[in-house]
């Protein structure tokens, strides 16, 4: 895996946002950017998919229960199934 990839945030997003759109305000892209993560967010409860086409996939992805021992006591215990957000990214980002 490549190490040099830099990290896009949040921030990075409402900046770059900001210069394509120079005629919204920043609370209007604020505003944007909130609205379309927690429509995925709530896809993705739902168990739906989300693609965005030259983006990449948002899923739910399920772990598989598993043994846990608590390093102090030693005592052994069991974590459920759990769901995590997953996404995959599409050749052509991967290509850029």
């Amino acid at each position: 895996m490549n190490k040099n990839i830099k990290t896009f945030t949040r921030s990075d997003i409402e900046l770059a946002l900001c210069k394509e759109f120079p005629e919204l305000s920043k609370s209007q892209i604020k505003d944007a950017i909130d609205v379309i993560l927690e429509s995925i967010v709530e896809t993705i409860a739902l168990d739906g998919k989300v693609e965005i086409r030259g983006f990449g996939t948002f899923s739910k992805k399920y772990i598989r229960p598993r043994k846990y021992i608590n390093p102090k006591t030693k005592e052994e215990s069991y974590i459920g199934e759990t769901a995590i957000m997953h996404f995959k990214t599409s050749k052509s980002l991967i290509e850029k």
